[in-house]
């Protein structure tokens, strides 16, 4: 049998996954097939965060890169050789910008990570100016720093020379997909997949290429991109002396939309929610970009076999973080575990609700300075009461989301499948069946991110003849089974706090 090295470069850490691609076993009587791709190997590496400044978030890229080489090195070894092998699949971290020398491969300023807010006064003006219906017509996305092209403009600016260089071709822009695959071939081939490329706010979505107004209007050289690529299919072969033998680079998709085709949902109407860092809605919308009114972002699912997928998305830029600050940040607890317990020893919130605001607010509002906000506190509320209010705050955020999908008009959800660390909560996980009034399915196998990668790659060399494979694995579901008046009584307190998050934001004050 032959193996799919998977890479999975997160915001967190980075991770290599072999998998195993099992002879296609025929379909059962329901139409489903079974699991296609087992995994056999795995190693991770954390990743230092860095925050030089208030709303600031950086990556050292060179560190990915050794973790990169370090882990996928490790998963080699531990399934048995390279000989193994027949394809790398890469899915990573969206939207962090990276700048990089072109003749030497060395980072030229540590990456801006997509949770970074240091250009929301950039995109301030360009909403001043009367941008955003351009830019959300011809992208999907509307003008947020979120997205990569203000991040490319902020790099070129703050590395002296870096401008000029561009212009001559001496320096490279890409996201991290694209870092990733310049360090594999050695700096032969400068490419990003069509996923990547829709997070930049300089693609059409439509025609998947470059826009020459939009490098314009954002102050990014055309000639410092990566060229697009589909996500399967092989986009160069990997450096023979990095792992023993050339493989070639088959797949490639952002985490979320890679997650998608992990999930399997590949169908207009389907949809996931990744429960990371942070948390993100994906939507299958079909084989056109259906346009939002309701600010979430149109975006590209996926293109692989000759076929577009579009996609919906709703983005919570702080979920598993809040934990991860009420664990690191003020000490409530020692392991994120603990958060479960905790809040499952409360009767009820006690009126307490934490707005997650630490890097600004996402979809639905799109409120860069809102700020982290907690209300509803008395004397009665304790730490129990903050680490409640937490994971909460994942359940109401989604069903903000929900509701904006549904007012675009798609489909009521009878499913959502969801992925990522936090849905090993089971409160966290009923909260979010019990508010959003929706199933919650979660697959036995979590790694959605790095299945999806490894699938792409293995229908790029054609060890799968499409993307349609099914987990065998019976999934972990919650039903929701809160009453209605009590449901609507903790949106209305919700819908209070995240009033009170925005009005109390530093240009609102």
């Amino acid at each position: 049998m032959s193996l799919i090295l998977a890479i999975d470069q997160g915001t967190t850490s980075t991770r290599a996954i072999a998998f195993e691609v099992a002879p296609q076993a025929a379909p059962s009587a329901s139409g489903e097939r079974h699991q296609d791709l087992r995994p056999i190997a795995v190693s991770q590496i954390e990743l230092a965060q860095h925050f030089p400044n208030s709303g600031w978030v950086e990556h050292d890229a060179a560190e990915i890169w050794s973790a990169t080489l370090q882990t996928c090195r490790e998963v080699v070894r531990k399934a048995g050789g390279v000989a193994r092998f027949a394809a790398i699949g890469i899915t990573n971290q969206r939207e962090t910008a990276v700048l990089w020398d072109a003749s030497t491969g060395e980072p030229l300023h540590r990456a801006i990570v997509w949770q970074d807010r240091r250009t929301a006064d950039v995109t301030a003006r360009l909403t001043a100016e009367g941008h955003e219906p351009m830019v959300q017509a011809a992208t999907g996305l509307i003008l947020d720093p979120y997205f990569s092209a203000t991040k490319f403009a902020w790099l070129l600016d703050a590395v002296p020379g870096s401008r000029e260089r561009a212009a001559k071709g001496e320096v490279r822009l890409g996201t991290i997909d694209a870092w990733l695959i310049w360090k594999l071939t050695g700096g032969q081939v400068h490419a990003t997949d069509a996923t990547n490329a829709s997070r930049t706010a300089l693609m059409d979505l439509k025609t998947v290429e470059w826009r020459g107004d939009l490098c314009a209007l954002f102050n990014v050289p055309r000639e410092a991109l990566p060229e697009i690529v589909p996500c399967a299919g092989v986009i160069g072969e990997c450096d023979p002396a990095l792992f023993g033998r050339a493989l070639p680079i088959a797949g490639s998709a952002g985490d979320q939309q890679a997650a998608l085709v992990g999930h399997g949902a590949l169908k207009a109407g389907d949809a996931k929610i990744t429960y990371g860092t942070g948390a993100f809605l994906v939507a299958n919308v079909g084989a056109e970009p259906v346009a939002s009114t309701r600010r979430l972002l149109g975006t590209l699912g996926y293109q692989a076999d000759g076929q577009t997928a579009y996609a919906l998305e709703g983005s919570i830029f702080s979920a598993g973080s809040a934990i991860q600050w009420l664990r690191d940040g003020v000490g409530l607890i020692s392991e994120s575990r603990q958060s479960e317990a905790m809040a499952q020893g409360l009767p009820d919130n006690g009126g307490v609700y934490m707005v997650p605001g630490f890097t600004g607010l996402g979809a639905p509002w799109w409120e860069p300075e809102a700020r982290g906000t907690v209300v509803g506190l008395t004397r009665d509320s304790g730490p129990a009461h903050f680490v409640r209010a937490a994971l909460e705050a994942l359940a109401y955020q989604t069903r903000d989301l929900l509701d904006a999908l549904a007012q675009d008009g798609a489909p009521p959800l009878k499913t959502l499948k969801v992925d990522g660390g936090v849905t090993a909560n089971s409160f966290a996980m009923q909260f979010v069946a019990d508010i959003c009034e929706v199933e919650v399915e979660r697959p036995a196998f979590q790694e959605m991110t790095a299945l999806g990668a490894a699938r792409l790659a293995a229908l790029g060399v054609g060890l799968l003849p499409d993307l349609e494979a099914r987990p065998a694995e019976a999934p972990a579901c919650w039903k929701p089974r809160m009453k209605t008046e009590e449901r609507e009584r903790l949106l209305s307190g919700w819908r209070r706090a995240v009033k009170a998050a925005i009005i109390a934001a530093p240009d609102r004050a």
